[in-house]
């Protein structure tokens, strides 16, 4: 068969027209939506019953038209002018009906052999009954997963059966679809996103439901290769595929998630922020199909935490990005949220800055969606010592496994504390962020998520540099986030002398520093005082040479000449040690005096006066004795035993 461009019949209609070089004219036209196919009619009445059936019919309503010998010629001339003009207003009856199911219909062409058979609704567009046409003469087809569920819709509808004809159309698209395509998965999908242009007629077969079936029974036995293919499945076709996969029992979680993940990256445009992945030939869907596809993917989210290795902490606030793009409902936001709150350990800084996209939204990035997923983690803490303290009736261990497996362990709970840290740090610099806002996120992490609070004194710093127009209760209320007795001595040393912060804040931070190194030194006191064995449990044991000239001295000259040395040096370190504590003593009564006076100063001063940290001079710390140096803040929190044993070493 061959293609060409020419005229259809139809004044108002044109298009390409298929024509059979068989060297014999045709005898029947077929017009399949856009597309004439000029063919013969033997070879296709041998294959398809339809197409015979409406031939012969064809015929015998030609017969009484023809007339006998002996009739009247203008009798029989006038009869078929009005036959003819009664086909005429049919056909234009029938084409201006565009909303009523269309049926095949047949008109006898102008020369009165040919015949012209249309088929509006054929399954698969003129493509397939091209195929289908080169099958009844003879040509062979090819079948692959694409296009065998068009040609068994076709064979339905031409009735290219067995029973019709051997070796017939039907016969094999059927055995192919079943011994090739619904055994492996990944063909099994190409086959079914082939039947969504094929509905009703797929659905009718059963092609539909047999693909869905082979997909969800594969997918637990075979590899996540595959997973990328169902890319291509439109919503509709993806929702019963994963439904039928959840409600088979032996398939993984793991296989849901991939499809999940695959699935989403492929047909939402913003779930990343990098377009580098998405195929230049893939279609870009309207706003409202992409927001119908995203929350299709969150009803298909799995209700448990998850091995978090599939469905990440970074797809699951890109997900919840892309929802505040996309303006998803609140019940698809808060499903997220809710989930993202379980993998929220293992989220970064760049995964949790999430725009402000609501035009009513002052701040540059939204602090409460965060602060909203940082509730639902604690939250799971909370139902956790529920459960313990509810669990009087079990065992302890059963009480503590229960316990572990609904709570956050207390690894999560620092990681999650230094990243709410680092993301305070992080958009401390908007200047639109309110203290109260910034207070509340800090202040929303319990104690003992936090070892260190050096990590929370940086994001105080950075605010309080980029807002220095705060009123000076803001200030104190900012800086209360901090605890100062668990700042290192890094953090310290650069608290005290930070002109941002305000005195008290300062001072505070001076006598937890000085009341630390106390106790420090103190504790040494008490370990030196021990005695030697003590101190050295395990002495290393001494070679027989000075075992024996040690007995030959005499026990008592050794144990005397040992005793001696130790508690000369005892005695020094021990005078060193007292004239160090006693001058933090001094400086501590000193410090405490000049709080005295501090707080008295305060509250004789008026009401619209200026506050004493804005009046302080500069020199302010020498007066009070604090002498430090110089440093820089470090973000990271260090081993403060090693800083303080390095002071300790140092001389008085």
């Amino acid at each position: 068969m061959s293609s060409s461009s020419a005229a259809r019949h139809g004044p108002s209609r044109a298009g390409e027209a298929w024509f059979c070089t068989t060297g014999l004219p045709s005898d029947v036209v077929f017009e399949v939506q856009d597309m004439s196919f000029h063919l013969h009619k033997f070879p296709l009445m041998s294959k398809s019953r339809k197409i015979s059936r409406m031939l012969a019919e064809q015929d015998e309503q030609r017969r009484p038209r023809r007339g006998s010998s002996g009739g009247n010629a203008e009798e029989h001339a006038a009869a078929e002018t009005e036959i003819e003009e009664a086909e005429e207003e049919e056909e234009e009856e029938e084409e201006e009906d565009d909303g009523d199911e269309q049926q095949p219909q047949q008109v006898r062409m102008d020369d009165g052999k040919s015949y012209r058979i249309t088929f509006p609704d054929f399954p698969g567009g003129p493509g397939t009954f091209e195929t289908a046409t080169k099958f009844c003469y003879g040509v062979r087809v090819e079948l692959t997963p694409w296009n065998v569920a068009p040609l068994r819709c076709a064979a339905e509808y031409l009735e290219m059966t067995e029973e019709h004809s051997e070796d017939n159309l039907a016969a094999r698209a059927e055995a192919y679809l079943s011994q090739s395509v619904l055994r492996h998965p990944g063909e099994a999908t190409k086959a079914l996103k082939s039947c969504e242009d094929l509905l009703p007629h797929a659905e009718d077969l059963g092609i539909v439901a047999r693909c869905v079936d082979a997909i969800a029974a594969r997918s637990s036995a075979t590899s996540r290769s595959w997973f990328g293919d169902l890319t291509v499945l439109g919503l509709h076709m993806y929702k019963r595929v994963m439904a039928a996969m959840a409600a088979r029992e032996d398939v993984r979680t793991d296989a849901l998630e991939g499809c999940l993940v695959s699935y989403a990256k492929a047909t939402l445009p913003g779930l990343s922020r990098s377009m580098r992945w998405r195929r230049a030939s893939a279609p870009v869907s309207s706003e409202v199909e992409q927001r119908d596809l995203l929350e299709a993917v969150v009803a298909s989210l799995p209700t448990d935490k998850g091995s978090g290795s599939v469905v990440t902490a970074k797809f699951l606030f890109a997900l919840l990005r892309t929802a505040h793009i996309l303006r998803a409902s609140d019940a698809a936001r808060a499903a997220i949220e809710r989930k993202a709150a379980t993998q929220l350990e293992q989220a970064t800084v760049e995964d949790v800055l999430i725009p402000s996209y609501s035009g009513a939204a002052e701040t540059l990035y939204d602090v409460d969606c965060v602060e909203r997923v940082v509730r639902h983690f604690l939250a799971e803490e909370e139902v956790g010592e529920d459960e313990a303290s509810s669990s009087a009736a079990i065992t302890e261990e059963e009480a503590a496994a229960r316990t572990t497996a609904s709570r956050p362990s207390a690894v999560a709970m620092v990681q999650v504390g230094k990243l709410v840290d680092n993301y305070l740090a992080e958009v401390a610099s908007d200047a639109n962020l309110k203290p109260a806002k910034f207070c509340e996120l800090a202040l929303a992490m319990p104690d003992h998520a936090r070892i260190y609070d050096d990590g929370v004194y940086r994001a105080v710093d950075i605010y309080l540099k980029a807002h220095p127009r705060l009123t000076a209760e803001e200030r104190d209320r900012v800086c209360g986030v901090v605890d100062c007795r668990k700042l290192t001595v890094e953090a310290c040393t650069h608290a005290a002398q930070n002109e941002r912060l305000p005195l008290r804040a300062v001072l505070q931070v001076l006598f937890f520093e000085q009341l630390q190194l106390r106790r420090a030194i103190s504790g040494t006191l008490l370990a030196s005082t021990a005695s030697p064995r003590a101190r050295h449990p395990n002495p290393q044991p001494q070679r027989p040479a000075a075992v024996a000239l040690r007995h030959a001295a005499g026990p008592s000259e050794a144990w005397r000449t040992t005793t001696v040395q130790e508690s000369q040096t005892l005695r020094v370190d021990m005078d060193g040690m007292r004239t160090r504590v006693q001058g933090l003593e001094r400086e501590c009564s000193s410090m405490r005096r000049a709080i005295k006076k501090i707080d008295g100063r305060s509250g004789a001063a008026s009401p619209g006066s200026a506050s004493p940290d804005a009046t302080a001079p500069a020199g302010w710390r020498s007066r009070y004795r604090c002498k430090f140096s110089t440093q820089v803040c470090d973000s990271q929190a260090r081993d403060a035993v090693v800083s303080r044993a390095s002071r300790m070493g140092m001389s008085p």
